[in-house]
């Protein structure tokens, strides 16, 4: 019934559908499986893509060739770019997409994707042969074989649904979970453990009074997240979105539920996300605050179905109903369904390679929430990464890898791996020490030509980034060169109320000043209006921040090359760390599970120190 695949895709969530289209777009035959294709691609939380650092993810997935900006581009409902008010480093594109529209766009685009076909079923077992995964069995009983698989399973490996004191089998409300994957590899040598997550009730926007609430508009200016020129909405057919907050009617209601609560009673073993808590756990944690924000976000254009953003919770249904009615707007509100926890087990990701590439068997990826983290952003970008890695290990090329001063991606991928996690991992701009040079702007600029040469980035998105990188240069270049005189500038410093010139400047020394920006300096001068006449506002505004932090950006390059010497101390791949008396037990113990490749990884193992790295050095040298 089947032939063979080169990739087999088991789950098709962000992850899955990501990994799937990089490895056929990259030539391979490639098989997506999952239990139910009507929900291919589901926004399984918010309705929501980017947001604070996961921005900066989605546009490095578009960068590389991903789909992920693309779909979320087809399916806005409202765009904004967050800390605007902050250095460029801090911008984050988010989006709040209609949840219908973005999963039927992801199932259009990847149907129209070469060499990859689909199938509804539930993987159960990994075919393993000489510690090779060589394809899947289905609980159908279908063997079908492939040179390697990419496990994408979502909350779904043994999940159970907690609301109050009722307990559900399954990975999603109303749909079953997957069993048979972590009973085999726990058998195989793996180690798994358990995660929890969760997700707030769902409420009919009719019974809202808007009136009461702060609205959220959308930008006037939508750039979006793909840097290919996708149609979007216009901004005046934009969504809003709505605030409000809770009391302390709403806190002590919820306490009365705290008795058959599953997080409080024990029926709840996993490790819950600390920086995405549920209401009940905000309470308890900030017992201080009177008062939580709720953000009240539509879920598409032709329904009037809202996510409460902020009121996650697995209290029982009519303790949620209640303490919702206490909400400010919410005094007459239906709910559509009701939040719940979700319980489902994971594999702690120091167990993998870089490439997410399971040690111990050859062929096998993991990608998303198997790997313990939390987000649609970092399972896309994983399952892109994963897909690539299964392309290049069964051709035997070499392994694509992103280094932290690369990409968001190669934070998180090295974080996982070197560090791990007890807890679902999520991205912020704080986990990176290179955010000068990680923007979310010039993503196309630090990526597309490295996928380019891979074959994934396609020549019409490689002739584009060319084209931006030589208007940027030019109008850099026409910056520096140009002297601006006083007459021509000072009216708009005044406005500004920066101080005047009294004799002729670059434009670019002006541009260094904190309150001063490129559009009007353009505007002011006739040669430089001439000049730049011909860009768009991405290239011009992707000069002002080259311009504006030259400095900081040299700084950070410097770090990097001082940084990189230790990345290329490459460490032999059987190189045994009980040969080394001097390490410490801990250190060794570490350094034998995760086998880093280098000198740099090493040094970001959690428990390996820096004395112990010093000592590394002097035997490898020796």
């Amino acid at each position: 019934m089947f032939a063979e695949y080169d990739v087999i895709v088991a789950g098709a969530g962000h992850a899955g559908c990501e990994a799937a289209a990089a490895a056929a777009n990259l030539g391979d035959k490639v098989l997506l499986i999952t239990m139910n294709l009507q929900v291919l691609a589901q926004m399984s939380c918010n309705p929501a893509m980017g947001g604070i650092a996961k921005g900066q993810i989605v546009r490095e997935i578009d960068a590389l060739g991903g789909y992920s900006g693309i779909v979320t581009d087809k399916s806005l409902l409202q765009f904004r770019m967050l800390n605007r008010s902050k250095g460029p480093a801090m911008w984050s594109p988010r989006a709040q997409s209609d949840r219908m529209l973005f999963a039927a766009t992801w199932r259009e685009m990847l149907e129209q994707t070469p060499n990859l076909d689909f199938y509804q079923d539930m993987v159960t077992e990994i075919i393993i042969e000489n510690g090779k995964a060589c394809g899947v069995k289905t609980s159908l009983g279908h063997e079908i074989r492939s040179k390697s698989v990419v496990i994408t399973s979502g909350t779904f490996l043994n999940g159970v649904i907690h609301i109050g004191e009722k307990q559900l089998k399954g990975g999603r409300i109303a749909e079953k979970g997957a069993t048979g994957i972590t009973e085999q590899l726990v058998a195989y040598g793996m180690e798994s453990d358990r995660l929890k997550t969760g997700t707030p009730p769902r409420v009919d926007g009719r019974s809202l009074n808007y009136d009461l609430m702060e609205e959220q508009k959308g930008d006037e200016y939508i750039s979006g997240f793909s840097y290919m020129d996708v149609k979007k909405i216009n901004a005046e057919q934009q969504r809003s979105c709505h605030i409000t907050y809770t009391n302390t009617n709403v806190h002590e209601i919820l306490k009365t539920g705290f008795d058959r609560s599953p997080m409080y009673t024990g029926r709840i073993e996993g490790v819950g996300p600390r920086y995405c808590p549920s209401i009940e756990d905000k309470i308890n944690r900030f017992a201080d605050k009177d008062r939580h924000q709720i953000f009240v976000e539509p879920e598409g254009f032709h329904t009037c179905e809202i996510y409460v953003n902020g009121f996650s919770t697995s209290l029982p249904e009519d303790v949620q109903i209640k303490a919702l009615r206490q909400i400010k707007g919410f005094e007459n509100a239906k709910i559509f369904r009701p939040g719940y926890a979700i319980e489902y087990d994971f594999f702690p990701p120091t167990q993998l390679k870089l490439t997410l590439e399971t040690k111990l068997i050859s062929n096998l990826f993991f990608a998303g929430q198997i790997n313990g983290t939390t987000g649609y952003e970092e399972a896309a970008c994983q399952g892109l990464m994963a897909g690539i890695n299964a392309h290049q290990k069964i051709h035997e090329n070499d392994p694509f890898i992103l280094k932290r001063n690369e990409a968001y991606i190669g934070v998180l991928i090295d974080d996982l791996v070197n560090k791990g996690t007890k807890e679902p991992y999520r991205m912020f701009t704080s986990r990176a020490e290179y955010r000068t040079l990680l923007r979310q702007d010039n993503a196309d600029l630090r990526l597309t030509p490295k996928s380019f040469e891979l074959g994934l980035a396609k020549e019409d998105r490689m002739k584009k980034v060319e084209k931006k990188n030589q208007d940027v240069q030019q109008i850099i270049y026409a910056m520096k060169e140009t002297n601006v005189l006083p007459d021509e500038i000072n009216p708009y410093l005044t406005d500004i109320s920066s101080a005047s010139i009294t004799e002729k400047q670059r434009a670019a020394k002006i541009l260094l000043r904190p309150d001063v920006a490129i559009q009007p300096i353009l505007e002011s001068v006739k040669v430089l209006k001439e000049e730049t006449a011909q860009y768009n506002s991405e290239t011009i505004e992707q000069a002002e921040i080259q311009i504006k932090y030259e400095k900081y950006i040299e700084k950070e390059e410097e770090l990097v090359i001082r940084m990189s010497q230790m990345e290329n101390l490459k460490i032999p791949e059987n190189f045994n760390y009980e040969n080394i008396p001097a390490l410490r037990k801990e250190s060794m113990l570490k350094l034998n599970q995760i086998k880093p490749a280098t000198l740099g990884q090493a040094s970001r193992i959690s428990g390996v120190n820096p004395s112990d790295i010093q000592i590394l050095m002097v035997y490898m040298g020796r």
